[in-house]
Parts: structure tokens; C-alpha cells; sequence
């Protein structure tokens, strides 16, 4: 039993009492945002619910492109395979994003939790189904995959231009923005993932960004508190440090 399959199991009972989309808790956020009521009924009639623990995969590099996903909690990394061996982690997912879009019938790239997850699970040709009767769903998937586009061409930025310092500041104002676009609190940051994943996030070895975490506390610029958050003493001095200033 996949760990879809578990998390179907488990939901069963409560996705049948109510509408699993109409009670999303980041529906502003998601694709869904664009729909009128009905509209939403229709994609919720071929949503399926799962909770997703830390570690496991949702998809593998290579795989069939058939199923769409959403994020409604947890953190989701993506990543590619170099032929070296290496891991290239090309972005990290929160609560609202949408993942699993495909130029042609394979995945281009690997999907782990980070955390345990929540998601809802799309099939493919039932929503590209859905697009041609909602132009207003396919205006904001568009808008989506332009804003992932924004955001490879930052890390681009980050992994060919920027000192390790200047990289590890410069990911956590990221953080903190995105976590102030959901509403949430930008100070303290919250950080789910690990030294190593930060490292093939921006770059850099896991030893490099262990020391630099420590030269950025020892300096009082951060300081770690419990529950894997990450307080920013002077936020416009960190903004200064990520442009190198």
C-alpha cells in the first residue's frame, strides 16, 4: 500500500462529510482561489485527500506525469539527479503550491516531503479536462508556473553570484516572505529542512552551511530557538548582508 493510499484510508470518513475543498484552510492561496462555487464542487468530485509523512516520495524523476498535486500543510523539496550522483534540490513547496505540472508524459524531477504533508491528489486528464471548461483555473495555473519561473531564475541568481553568507541570508528572507504571503509571522523563520537539503538547495556543502549558521549566531545577527524556527535580530541588516553589503 502506497503512502497515498494509507492517507485515502485514513481521510476516507472525513472527506466524505464535507467538501475537502470548500474547508481547505489555503484555498486563497491554491489554484482553487479562482473558481466560483460550482467550479469548486467539480474539482473537489475528483479530489482525493492524503496525509503524507516526512521522507516519502510523492513522485520519481522519470515517472508518469498522471497525477496533479497540492500542498495544503507540511513542506515539500523537489530535486534532480546529477549524472555525477549528486542532488540538486530545485525548490521547496508550502501550504498552497501546486506541483506535479509536466511539459510532456514524464516527471522532470523528483518529490519528497520534507515534513509530514497534506495533500490533495489530482488526475491528470480530469483536470486538463476541467481547463477547458474553466478558463479562469488555467489563467491561474499560469500564473502559478510564472511565478516558479521568477523563482528558479532567483536561485539562479543565488547558486551562480552570491558568497555562502550572502546565500544563506538571502534563503532565509525567502522563507520569511513567503511565510508573510501566507499570513503567517515573518520573524521568527521557520526552517523544516535540513543542513544537507539547504546545502543542495543553494549550492553549497553541508559543512559549509553549518559554519556559516554559526558565524551568523556568534555575530548575534540569528539565534536558533526550539521548533526548528530562526530568529532574525536586525532584519534590514540581513537584507544588506544577502546583497553583499
Amino acid at each position: 500500500m502506497t503512502p497515498f493510499d494509507m492517507g485515502r484510508a485514513r481521510d476516507k470518513g472525513a472527506t466524505t462529510e464535507m467538501n475537502p475543498c470548500g474547508a481547505c484552510p489555503v484555498r486563497i492561496l491554491t489554484v482553487c482561489a479562482a473558481l466560483e462555487p460550482e467550479e469548486l464542487r467539480r474539482l473537489a468530485d475528483i479530489a482525493q485527500n492524503a496525509r503524507i509523512e516526512a521522507g516519502q516520495t510523492l513522485f520519481g524523476e522519470g515517472d508518469a506525469a498522471d497525477t496533479l498535486y497540492n500542498v495544503t500543510s507540511g513542506t515539500v523539496k523537489l530535486f534532480k539527479l546529477l549524472p555525477d550522483g549528486r542532488r540538486q534540490i530545485t525548490g521547496f513547496l508550502m501550504p498552497g503550491d501546486f506541483l506535479g505540472l509536466a511539459v510532456n508524459d514524464h516527471y522532470a524531477y523528483t518529490a519528497e516531503t520534507v515534513t509530514t504533508c497534506s495533500l490533495c491528489r489530482f488526475p491528470r486528464r480530469k483536470v486538463e479536462a476541467l481547463l477547458d471548461e474553466f478558463p479562469k483555473m488555467q489563467r491561474r495555473l499560469f500564473s502559478m508556473a510564472s511565478n516558479e519561473l521568477a523563482a528558479a531564475q532567483d536561485q539562479m541568481l543565488l547558486l551562480g553570484r552570491k558568497t555562502a553568507r550572502e546565500k544563506i541570508c538571502s534563503f532565509l528572507l525567502m522563507l520569511s516572505q513567503r511565510a508573510a504571503r501566507r499570513g503567517h509571522k515573518e520573524n521568527p523563520v521557520y526552517v523544516p529542512m535540513s543542513r544537507a537539503d539547504i546545502a543542495d538547495y543553494l549550492g553549497l556543502t553541508t559543512e559549509t552551511v553549518s559554519r556559516t549558521f554559526t558565524q551568523l549566531k556568534t555575530a548575534g545577527v540569528i539565534s536558533l530557538q526550539e521548533g526548528n524556527k530562526i530568529q532574525i535580530a536586525d532584519m534590514d541588516g540581513m537584507y544588506d548582508m544577502a546583497e553583499g553589503s
